[in-house]
């Protein structure tokens, strides 16, 4: 129920109009002048204010403004005479929201009010409202800085690198991680330099590759790589990128380094205290190996005695024979096991693959011949010069295809034509070997068992060890080795190990032989 203060010096007009408007359910008060009308007002605060324009002392437009001046939200009408139009118009100039005639109409009172009361609703709602939207936008604000608070927290607590740019690539983001592993400060970095100035060329390369026609959620995997510090310091890290979008606009980038140095230097101790394991674990099968070999030189040097009694040439000859094939396996026992045992960088320089290839296909193919086991060889030929290491690829080759030709003597299909292939090529710069053969072939419980120290397949033919330097050469180059069989089918061994094309000149004869890579058999077509 809205409150109405009534303002006339005509003493009948108030107290008819209070009448009235009591009647229709308004609380009135009533005030016989301008400066009476103000004093009442301050008292009773009014909703609405309805008063005359022609009084004695202080008109209708002087309470007008005071009114407004005291409550902007005050709503005021006017009452005018006949010839007081202007007047009326300038009230509604002040604030005024509406005026009726003398003699007052209760039609025309009636629709005056209902105007009033309209806009002192509309207000009040939208006051509500504007307190409403308020108290939302400032909880909004709190919610929003009290999450960017714990994202900005986040990345400053990071232990991992986070680097963030606009979307000309220029750094805005850079956590004290970041400032750890490039040893770089914030300061000299935000706003100073761009990302492909700071990144590594494998992370840029890959930046490089995100295109922003194919908008977001552009996953990539996580790559490794390493960074030069500002020290010289070489650090190998985990890193991924993926680009920043404002709906399908792009607005930056964002990527993330993961320091892999302990690490690395857990890895390798833990390899090295495996390797160390597994030689003290061996040496009981290291002596088994040994007798083994020492039968076969007691066998050979039997042989021998006879033939010098007897002057026996042949048994002259097998003795020794025996003998040099034991002093091979002593010598290829001692080898691998000091291999396994000594830690190993691999020595990276240019060298040709196709040359490696054909001096390992040179080295076996005397015995591949003498059981009838053909050795073919398929390099492709864009490979030219690459950096590795070349004892890595040329041990691993040898092991490899001599295993290769010893499962195809140990197969019991004698009406197969045994075949040893060897192939390399690049791939995702990476050099590729894989050696397989169509021989015995593994069982899934032997695949289990293959690297296992002492483990082997050949009886006393083998020494369990030539699979596991294999994988531990490759394994130190930063490559890795597969395997796959199926019994009476055969197997294939595939090596890839990190590589890079090597463009400084020629590098003929740094590695390799120019011996005949297939010994006279066809290659792949």
């Amino acid at each position: 129920m809205n409150k109405i203060l009534l303002i006339d010096d005509e003493e009948a007009i108030v107290r008819l109009l209070a009448m009235s408007l009591r009647a229709d359910g308004y609380e009135v008060v009533t005030a016989m002048n301008g400066e009476e009308g103000v004093a009442v007002f301050k008292e009773a605060s009014p909703e609405v204010v309805l008063t005359d324009i022609k009084m004695p002392g202080m008109d209708g437009i002087e309470v007008l403004k005071t009114v407004k001046t005291l409550n902007p939200d005050i709503e005021v009408i006017i009452i005018t005479g006949h010839g007081d139009i202007d007047s009326a118009i300038e009230a509604l100039k002040y604030g005024a929201s509406d005026f009726i005639n003398k003699p007052i109409r209760e039609a025309a009172l009636s629709i005056a009010l209902r105007r009033a009361e309209e806009k002192l609703d509309i207000r009040h709602k939208l006051k509500e409202y504007t307190v409403n939207l308020e108290q939302k936008v400032e909880a909004a604000t709190g919610e929003l800085r009290r999450k960017s608070g714990f994202l900005a927290q986040l990345i400053r607590s990071s232990n991992d690198g986070i680097v963030a740019t606009d979307q000309d690539y220029t750094v805005v983001v850079f956590n004290p991680g970041s400032e750890r592993i490039f040893g770089l400060s914030k300061e000299d970095v935000v706003g100073k330099i761009n990302a492909f100035d700071l990144f590594p060329t494998d992370v840029k390369e890959t930046l490089a590759s995100l295109s922003p026609d194919n908008g977001p959620n552009q996953d990539l995997p996580w790559k490794e790589t390493t960074l030069t510090a500002m020290d010289g310091t070489v650090i190998p890290v985990r890193y991924s990128c993926t680009l920043l979008f404002d709906g399908n606009v792009l607005s930056g980038s964002v990527a993330f380094f993961q320091d892999l140095t302990e690490v690395k230097r857990l890895e390798k101790e833990l390899v090295k205290n495996e390797r160390l394991a597994a030689i003290g674990q061996t040496v009981a099968g290291l002596a088994h190996g040994i007798k083994n070999i020492l039968h076969g030189l007691k066998g050979g040097s039997y042989l021998v005695d006879i033939g010098i009694k007897r002057n026996d040439t042949t048994k002259l000859k097998n003795g020794w024979d025996m003998i040099k094939r034991n002093i091979g396996r002593t010598s290829d026992l001692v080898m691998n096991l000091l291999s396994y045992a000594k830690e190993r960088e691999p020595e990276l320089k240019p060298c040709r693959p196709a040359e490696i290839v054909a001096d390992v296909c040179g080295l076996i193919k005397e015995e591949a011949d003498a059981h009838r086991v053909s050795v073919i060889s398929n390099v492709d030929p864009h490979i030219g010069t690459v950096v590795v290491d070349p004892e890595t690829v040329h041990q691993s080759l040898l092991n490899l295809m001599g295993n290769a030709v010893d499962a195809c003597l140990f197969d019991k299909n004698t009406e197969k034509h045994h075949e040893v292939r060897v192939r390399a090529w690049l791939e995702d710069g990476m050099l590729c070997l894989e050696v397989s053969d169509n021989g015995v072939g593994m069982s899934e419980d032997v695949l289990k068992k293959i690297f296992t120290s002492f483990f082997s397949t050949k009886g006393h033919r083998g020494t369990g060890l030539g699979l596991m330097v294999t994988r531990k050469m490759v394994e130190e180059h930063g490559g890795r080795i597969s395997v796959d069989s199926e019994p009476d089918r055969g197997t294939r061994f595939t090596i890839r190990l990190p590589c890079k094309q090597y463009t400084g000149g020629d590098a003929s004869g740094l590695s390799g032989t120019n011996a005949n890579p297939t010994g006279g058999d066809t290659p792949d077509p």
